[in-house]
C-alpha cells in the first residue's frame, strides 16, 4: 500500500484478465461502476475513475511464466484523500500472497 496515489498511474499486475475480472467486484466496494471490454468507469466521491487494462507478454523467470496485465488508473475530480481511501481498499482486495 502506498502513502499517496497520483491522479494517473499504471501498474503491472501478475494475473490473467479472468482473475482480474473475478476480483474486481469486491475491490470496487460500494462505488457505482460499469465495465466494457478492457475498461471500467466508476463514480468515486464527486469525481470519476477510469481503469483500462490490457494483457501483455507473460513475465518469464527461468521456466516459470507469470501472466501479466498492464492496468492504467485515471482519476478525474477526485480529491487526494478520497483517492487514497479508494485505492487503499482496492489494494487490500487485490493483494495476493503466499505463506
Amino acid at each position: 500500500m502506498q502513502s499517496s496515489y497520483p491522479a494517473r498511474f499504471e501498474r503491472d499486475m501478475g494475473c490473467t484478465e479472468q482473475e482480474w475480472l473475478g476480483w474486481l467486484p469486491a475491490a470496487m466496494g460500494d462505488v457505482v461502476w460499469q465495465r466494457e471490454a478492457g475498461c471500467l468507469t466508476a463514480h468515486v466521491s464527486i469525481g470519476q475513475l477510469r481503469v483500462t487494462w490490457q494483457a501483455v507478454e507473460p513475465r518469464a523467470i527461468a521456466l516459470v511464466r507469470i501472466p501479466r496485465l498492464m492496468v492504467q488508473f485515471a482519476f478525474d475530480g477526485v480529491a487526494d484523500d478520497e483517492r487514497h481511501r479508494f485505492m487503499k481498499r482496492f489494494d487490500l482486495y487485490m493483494q495476493r500472497g503466499g505463506g
